[in-house]
């Protein structure tokens, strides 16, 4: 079996491709495992740190049909679709976020279509896909309305991979993704970027700016659940996504504040002392938009998981990233 991993120099990306590597082996079309032989990683950037000769690495524009074609054989049996461009640069660069959030997406189904081999995609989305005047809790049946060009974009390929699955040209399904933290790295340019800095660099001693209040929800998941749940959705049959081929995973309600004093418990409380409160207007905006809280009954029954609390979020980030 091939896989390829689009945004597979990325964070998420690379440590999906060691744990596929580590497992060995993935469903494939008749449903039963199969050894995975190759995983292809398409990023603009070289993927590094791997040597395992059944990883191949690949640089190129995920926009560019010419680089789509070459990377999505017909011999690519599995897709996870990661690549993308993240919430705050996709609302100020319009045409960047519509060309790698939608026009790439679209590129990436067409060319499984012309393959014609049904591959599985799993297709990362966002909960960046509601917005506006929403209930306490969002449910499976709430309606996307986005209020921001990436969530728009994100609920636009949402329909796309529901419909090119409909037709029988992949088999798709789509993961709406809480904000997934704590990330390493540096900041990026997410409205969500702080929900990492704010655990990131305080633990590596340096000073946190929040631009949000510290009362500000957030649904979140660890990294480690991310990818659980990522290969957990290529697993399920496409008969448990039904018609809705979008799936709320689960998260964890926390706030911006209960966040710095879990790395407080976990890392001491001097650590708490490096997160600077300013407020960003900008970013605010958009993260007043995202809904805190969930009711995710559909993706647990489905066997999807979420992190117990957010102590145990920053403990995972400790064990895995900081040693």
């Amino acid at each position: 079996m091939e896989v390829l991993i689009t945004g597979g120099a990325g964070f998420l990306g690379s440590k999906l491709a060691r744990q596929l590597l580590a497992r060995g082996t993935l469903a494939g079309p008749s449903g039963q495992p199969e050894k995975i032989s190759r995983i292809t990683l398409l990023d603009q950037v070289a993927a590094q740190g791997f040597d395992d000769p059944r990883i191949a690495v690949m640089t190129g524009d995920a926009a560019d049909a010419a680089v789509i074609a070459k990377a999505l054989t017909p011999s690519v049996q599995s897709v996870f679709h990661l690549a993308a461009v993240v919430s705050g640069e996709a609302e100020s660069d319009f045409d960047l976020g519509m060309r790698i959030n939608l026009d790439a997406t679209r590129i990436l189904l067409e060319q499984a279509r012309k393959n014609g081999n049904r591959p599985r995609v799993v297709f990362t989305s966002s909960v960046a896909v509601f917005g506006g005047d929403l209930p306490p809790k969002v449910l499976d049946t709430t309606p996307a309305t986005p209020q921001g060009s990436y969530g728009a974009q994100k609920a636009m390929c949402e329909l796309m991979v529901t419909d090119y699955s409909r037709k029988g040209f992949v088999d798709g399904r789509s993961l709406r993704l809480p904000t997934v933290t704590v990330r390493p790295g540096k900041a990026n340019k997410a409205a969500s970027s702080f929900a990492s800095g704010i655990i990131r660099e305080p633990l590596n001693g340096v000073v946190s700016i929040c631009p949000v209040p510290p009362d500000t929800k957030v649904w979140a998941l660890s990294p480690r659940s991310t990818v659980h749940n990522l290969i957990h959705a290529h697993e399920l049959d496409s008969a448990a996504f039904g018609s809705a081929g979008a799936v709320n995973l689960p998260g964890l309600t926390t706030t911006v504040g209960e966040m710095v004093a879990a790395m407080g418990r976990v890392a001491g409380a001097e650590t708490m002392k490096l997160v600077e409160w300013k407020e960003d207007p900008a970013i605010l905006r958009l993260v007043r938009t995202w809904p805190g809280d969930f009711v995710t009954a559909r993706a647990e029954k489905m066997g999807f998981v979420h992190d117990a609390n957010f102590d145990e979020v920053v403990k995972a980030y400790v064990e895995e990233e900081l040693r």
